[in-house]
């Protein structure tokens, strides 16, 4: 009996350990935490369109709002990881990535990415065709202009992919009124902004892989003072946004203007430091807590 017993228990933690396995698989193909990251301004611009136009929330609207759009960013991350295989084995942190492992095959992940785009695309129909409209442009500026054109060949490779992160806000705003607005378009510029030196403070910390794997990022081709000079300009260009968005109250302006200042003495002293990847990581942790705190707040704000 005992001997039964043992093996029924290794058995069973056997099965607890592939299905751990398969869920960290599906995480890392997903790229969860960046899609999580992606959902909250959906979010956000649904809630705030309700809250200024005075519209009562329909939930079938919401979920469809909300799992359409993820959807679709589920796949277009997945079709990333599918067409970047080759990527992502030079690169130690996608390394562990199952197209890399091999875990789940690059055909299985191709026909995942499409038929998740397709099926977030099918429920976003029931929203509107604005919604539709720019969760298109978001995934095509993902996966076929920065994923399959630039992101190999040319430095611009980070504006085109802050466009597809950056209409997330227009998308939810966009499934209840029309996102030609003040609020969504400030939005759209903030996110837009916000990505270029968060993804340069990426491209610094993982200069060694970047350079291996010949990917044209700006710390690559054009070095770390140049991208260390942009970052604080794309950092600068984000201090006059909050006062767009008096609307959003004092306090909002409040928090958000010191969120930028904190980020900008961080931006400045880039020019002193001598070890350069220790400050790009110290923005890379700042970039990640000023857009989660600042689009939270939002939120708050409006309750």
């Amino acid at each position: 009996m005992s001997q039964q017993k043992t093996g029924a228990e290794h058995a069973s933690f056997g099965n607890q350990l592939q299905i751990t396995s398969f869920l960290a698989d599906v995480i890392a193909l997903f790229k969860g935490v960046v899609l999580i990251a992606n959902v909250l301004p959906v979010f956000t611009g649904f809630w705030l369109a309700a809250h200024f136009t005075n519209t009562v929330i329909d939930p079938n609207l919401f979920f469809l709002t909300i799992i359409g759009s993820t959807l679709v960013m589920a796949g277009a991350l997945v079709l990333n990881n599918w067409y970047e295989a080759d990527i992502d084995r030079v690169m130690a942190r996608t390394q562990v990535r199952p197209t890399v492992t091999g875990n789940i095959s690059l055909k299985m992940a191709l026909g995942l990415g499409i038929a998740l785009s397709a099926l977030g695309f099918i429920l976003l129909f029931f929203t509107t065709m604005e919604a539709v409209l720019y969760a298109f442009i978001g995934w095509f500026t993902y996966v076929v202009m920065y994923t399959m054109w630039t992101k190999r060949k040319y430095t611009f490779n980070t504006v085109i992919g802050s466009i597809s992160g950056a209409v997330t806000p227009l998308i939810g705003w966009g499934a209840i009124d029309s996102a030609m607005h003040i609020i969504p378009i400030v939005l759209f510029m903030i996110l837009f902004i916000w990505q270029m030196p968060h993804t340069f403070a990426i491209a610094m910390k993982r200069y060694d892989e970047y350079k291996a794997a010949g990917v044209a990022m700006l710390p690559v081709i054009r070095g770390f003072e140049m991208t260390k000079r942009q970052i604080f300009v794309y950092v600068a260009c984000l201090l006059p946004l909050p006062f767009f968005l008096v609307s959003l109250g004092t306090t909002f302006i409040v928090i958000a203007t010191l969120l930028n200042l904190v980020w900008l003495v961080l931006a400045i002293r880039g020019f002193f430091v001598k070890d350069d990847v220790k400050w790009a990581r110290a923005n890379f942790v700042v970039s990640v807590n000023y857009i989660a705190i600042l689009f939270i707040t939002m939120v708050i704000v409006t309750i």
